[in-house]
Parts: structure tokens; C-alpha cells; sequence
């Protein structure tokens, strides 16, 4: 196995010196920082190192679908994961057609949701200096989508089709990065335009801004109340994320050009993923911490205050519908507890 950075362990314990020892210690990976992944998992580490429930050994700045997969297989404890790779793997299909229906099926069968968060939505935004002032402009030009391969490469080139009917690779050429590497190739000038994960605020808006101003162009009212977006939301991992303009605090060198004072557009939905054997009551316990402490989780980052954290409604979280994956049965006893209703259609 990987070396892993232990830092979210870290964080905790000098929050609290001289707390108890954790019982287990457990992997976990994640996306980069800036976004709601990596907010989740490393806010959960330091809430189980401090409860005396987990040392978290955190690999961040990874590929969702590699960690995912690592769970699977059991060789990570805990991953975040975009619910469109379930999905995928359950039908040896994307990124994972090299495992085979049979075998991808087995693998996703492996997995079970502790709590479910929105990753983002995803839009298309770019430089004002840029030749690409819109949707329209997109046509033969460089767009930056994603790392190599995952979902939001996916989320990113299904999203330019339905508004624009491009087509990577033929009408325009989408430009791969992996996170870490992301902002750097956003402003080299890679790209003429991103079409990425968007959060409010966002860190990589952020720092592109400080090379230059840049505009958020969400997706058409039109084509967001159309019949191919409306299918699109229901597919897996996908929803709907749609917010009054006024209600984003607003950030030098960044204009939303919403045609009516609302951002539409699609967003991410994924969770905190384990495998499915593992232990009921650490599953539990994990759960547990993250919805006694949901305040803790708003407090990391302005942006996780839209993330829908907590929330149970499967139209919000991604669960049940083509999602295979269902809840570990230790967390739906948490939530529970916790006075929550659990769909029965999320329940294993």
C-alpha cells in the first residue's frame, strides 16, 4: 500500500491534547483541496480521532475512481465517491469496462454509503480575456474537463453535449489535468475555457481570478427545463442544483452571468463510501459524528453550506433509482437514532 499523509489524525490531536487513543486506524483517500470531498473526509478524520472513535491516514488529491475501486477491493477503509462510478462499475462499464460486468458487479457489491453530500455543480466558465464568452463559443476550441479519467471528465463532456451537441475529440478538443495539477493548467493557458466542478466560492475560481477576471456561465434556463437535461438530472450521480444569484456572496474578479438572476445547473452528487463488511458499530460511530457535528462540517469552508449535508430525500442525495449501492447498515442505525427516515429503497 501507499504511503499516506496522516494529517487529519494530526489536526485533531492538536485540537484536543491528551484525548483518548483511537481505536482503529483507518485509510482513507480524496480529491484535492477546494471542494467538498476533501472537506468531508478530512472533517470526518478529525471528528473521529477527537471522539476516540478512528485515526484517520488520509491520501488526498487522488482519482475518485481509482480510490473507489480500492475500497472495493479492500484496500482502502474509506473513499469519497461521485455516485456515477457505482454505477459504472456495477455494469463493467467507463472506467472500469476492463473489469468486466461480472466482475464489476461483484466489486460494487463490496460498497455502502455512510452519508451522502453534493460534490458540486458543473458549468462552464472562462477568462473575460478569452475568445470563449459563452456556450456558444465552444467550437473548435481547447476546453479544460477534468482529470484523465473520471467523473467529472464524464459529468463535463455529457454536460457539452446536451447544451451545446459538441462532442470531444471531434468538435472540440477537451485538454485533461489531473487536480493537483488544475489551477496551473488553468491559467498557462491550456485551455480557452473550463468546463469543471463549481462551487461557491471556489478555490480554483479563486485563484484563476488573480491572473485575470473570469465569468460562470450556468446553463440555459431553456436547455436546463428541456427534455435532455431533464433526463440527465435523473441519471445516476446527477441532480439538480439551482440557486438564487443574490444568495452567493460575491468575489473580486468573478461575474455569474446568470440571463435571470438564477444558477442552474447540474451537480455532482456522491458520499463518504466504505466497504460494506465493515464493522456495524464503526460505521455507526463514524456516521453518528458526522451528523452531530454537520455545523462542524459548514465551518471548514463557505462553499459546504450548499452541499445538502444531512439531507435524506434520494432526489437530493443520489441514492436508490440506478444507484446499486445502498447505505452500510450501521449508518442507517445511526440515522435513525438520529430521528432521521431512511428511504427503504436506500436501506441494504
Amino acid at each position: 500500500m501507499k504511503p499516506f499523509r496522516i494529517f487529519a489524525a494530526i489536526a485533531a490531536a492538536a485540537m484536543l491534547a491528551g484525548a483518548a487513543q483511537a481505536a482503529e486506524n483507518l485509510t482513507a483517500e480524496t480529491a484535492g483541496p477546494g471542494g467538498a470531498p476533501y472537506t468531508s473526509t478530512t472533517t470526518l478524520g478529525e471528528l473521529a480521532a477527537a471522539a476516540g472513535i478512528a485515526d484517520f491516514q488520509v491520501l488526498d488529491s487522488q482519482t475518485l475512481t481509482n480510490s473507489m475501486q480500492n475500497v472495493a477491493e479492500g484496500k482502502t477503509d474509506v473513499a469519497a465517491v461521485p455516485f456515477i462510478l457505482p454505477f459504472l462499475m456495477s455494469k463493467g462499464a467507463g472506467p472500469y469496462a476492463k473489469l468486466g460486468k461480472e466482475k464489476g458487479a461483484e466489486l460494487a457489491g463490496n460498497l455502502a454509503v455512510l452519508y451522502t453530500y453534493r460534490f458540486g455543480g458543473m458549468s462552464l466558465w472562462s477568462f473575460d480575456s478569452s475568445s470563449v464568452q459563452g456556450w456558444s463559443d465552444l467550437k473548435g476550441k481547447k476546453v479544460i474537463n477534468g482529470p484523465p479519467r473520471g467523473a467529472a471528465l464524464s459529468n463535463a463532456r455529457a454536460l457539452t453535449k446536451i447544451v451545446t451537441g459538441l462532442t470531444d475529440g471531434e468538435d472540440y478538443q477537451g485538454v485533461q489535468a489531473n487536480w493537483g495539477q488544475m489551477v496551473k493548467t488553468i491559467t498557462d493557458g491550456s485551455g480557452d475555457a473550463m468546463v469543471l466542478p463549481i462551487y461557491f466560492p471556489d478555490i480554483r475560481v479563486t485563484r484563476a481570478a488573480a491572473s485575470g477576471s473570469v465569468t460562470l456561465y450556468p446553463v440555459p434556463k431553456d436547455v436546463f427545463e428541456g427534455p435532455a437535461m431533464q433526463k440527465y438530472l435523473k441519471s445516476p450521480g446527477t441532480g439538480a442544483f439551482i440557486l438564487d444569484v443574490a444568495k452567493i456572496k460575491p468575489q473580486d474578479g468573478v461575474r455569474i452571468a446568470a440571463e435571470d438572476g438564477v444558477w442552474r445547473s447540474p451537480a455532482t452528487v456522491g458520499g463518504e463510501v466504505v466497504r460494506a463488511d465493515m464493522d456495524f458499530e464503526l460505521a455507526k460511530a463514524l456516521t453518528a459524528a458526522m451528523i452531530a457535528n454537520v455545523d462542524a462540517y459548514a465551518s471548514k469552508a463557505p462553499f459546504m453550506a450548499h452541499v445538502a449535508l444531512g439531507e435524506m430525500d434520494p432526489a437530493v442525495t443520489g441514492m436508490c433509482g440506478p444507484n446499486p449501492i445502498k447505505y452500510h447498515p450501521g449508518a442507517v442505525a445511526a440515522w435513525e437514532e438520529a430521528g432521521h427516515k431512511v428511504p427503504d429503497c436506500a436501506k441494504p
